[in-house]
């Protein structure tokens, strides 16, 4: 599993802006980063550097952050990559909460999945022929 910030925002003009400058004058690096919304409210979802870090100076400056275990998972990005992680998942009776996306390079993307169940999921995919991403991969363990 890695580690996903995910922070709770008003749904305000500027308040993304201002999260995410809070982060950047941390030093922090960002890599992904997915928003859902309401009409009251943003769910922000990141990848970043340092997640701990992260929430601690976003906390600071008044935002409400968690770390949330994910699972991330490359697969060639190609048509059907993502159906052949999802119809993997479905036969293990994985239940995914949430998921997004993202290209790393023309031949990989990475598939990152909010799962409940299965603590042995990544040994699964692993043994499966897919490529769980670990930690180190995506930032530096704080």
């Amino acid at each position: 599993m890695i580690s996903q910030l995910t922070v709770f925002l008003e749904n305000e003009k500027g308040r993304l802006a201002a999260a995410c400058r809070t982060v950047a004058d941390a030093g922090i690096n960002m890599h992904s980063l997915n928003l859902a919304d309401t009409a009251d409210f943003g769910v922000v979802r990141m990848l970043v550097d340092t997640p701990e870090a992260a929430a601690e100076v976003l906390r600071a400056a008044g935002y409400r952050a968690t770390v949330t275990p994910v699972l991330g998972v490359r697969v060639p990005n190609v048509p059907g990559g993502l159906a052949l992680l999802l119809e993997f998942m479905d036969a293990q009776a994985a239940n995914i909460e949430y998921g997004y996306c993202f290209s790393v390079n023309e031949g990989t993307a990475i598939d990152v999945l909010k799962v409940d169940g299965d603590s042995r999921i990544e040994e699964k995919l692993t043994a499966a022929g897919f490529e769980p991403v670990r930690p180190e991969d995506i930032y530096a363990l704080d």
